[in-house]
């Protein structure tokens, strides 16, 4: 049966009358009468009876019509909801990032939409770049900031450049050195991220490049930790610059010029964004200035104009 059937078998339990709510409702007498034939046969029991004024309830029809309210109020509630999420002025964004963009990229973002369209709710999801491909392709996020561009269906909108440099405990042997080559790590332990982790599969790539495969003394999906054991002297990491120094570590830039990522928005391309997820992405290709984030620098990406 069809949302419109439970309507029409409200309105006749309303009006009691066949013909005269076929009148109200626009319809012909016959195709009330069928749409309610089709109800009553779906159902197995009859709704109405006649009586010489019109139809009544039978005992099974109360139960069918107060059975049918209740799947109309929630129905109505539901279209509301949805029209609420879906307004370009006030509904919902659902956004994924990378947990190393949650204290610099991201709030800077967020702050300069939120006073572009204050009223528009960005539901946040941090975690890590795996995660996040999984979400887009199940829907639970609209859009993402990865550090990779999904291969596939996926718009792409470079957001900063960021260089990745080697960090090492204050006590290091190389702590007073400006640049290194990766080469010179071999006989060190690394901190990284777990396997399957979008950085460590970058940081694996840049050492085997250098001909090195370095022992992990211990993995941990937050770069802010990592930078934080290494400067309990556990090992030695290879991070965006920014994380450099954070609890006591030393930065030292690499001689790799491969060792960068570019972080960048990320959205499915095969079917239309709602609108609020539309309009915070025509904000950043509106107002969004690529830049880079480099040791030594303290400026990143940021809305033109701020």
């Amino acid at each position: 049966m069809l949302i419109r059937d439970l309507r029409w078998l409200v309105s006749v339990a309303d009006n009691e009358h066949v013909t005269d709510t076929a009148a109200t409702l626009g319809v012909s007498q016959p195709t009330l009468s069928r749409a309610l034939a089709r109800v009553e046969g779906e159902l197995g029991a009859r709704i109405f009876e006649r009586v010489p004024t019109g139809v009544q309830l039978s005992p099974n029809g109360e139960l069918a019509v107060a059975a049918a309210r209740d799947v109309l109020a929630r129905y109505d509630q539901f279209l509301a909801e949805l029209s609420s999420r879906l307004d370009p002025d006030s509904g919902v964004v659902r956004l994924a990032f990378l947990d190393s963009m949650a204290t610099s990229l991201v709030p800077r973002l967020l702050r300069a939409f939120h006073q572009h369209a204050p009223a528009i709710r960005v539901l946040l999801s941090q975690e890590p770049g795996h995660d996040i491909l999984r979400d887009l392709v199940s829907g639970a996020c609209e859009l993402a900031i990865t550090s990779a561009r999904p291969a596939g269906d996926y718009g792409w909108l470079p957001l900063q450049h960021e260089r990745l440099v080697l960090i090492v405990p204050p006590s290091h042997r190389l702590r007073k050195r400006r640049r290194v080559d990766l080469a010179e790590l071999a006989d060190d332990e690394l901190v990284t991220t777990p396997t399957g982790f979008g950085h460590r599969s970058q940081i694996t790539g840049l050492l085997a490049e250098a001909g090195i495969a370095m022992k992990v003394s211990f993995e941990s999906a937050d770069l802010a930790t990592i930078e934080g054991l290494v400067a309990a002297g556990l090992g030695v990491a290879i991070v965006p610059g920014q994380f450099a120094g954070q609890s006591g570590t030393v930065g030292i830039a690499l001689t790799t010029p491969q060792a960068r990522r570019t972080v960048g928005l990320t959205w499915r391309t095969d079917h239309p964004l709602a609108p609020p997820a539309a309009r915070l992405l025509a904000f950043i290709e509106a107002t969004w200035e690529l830049s880079s984030v480099d040791p030594g620098f303290s400026g990143e990406a940021a809305p033109r104009g701020t």
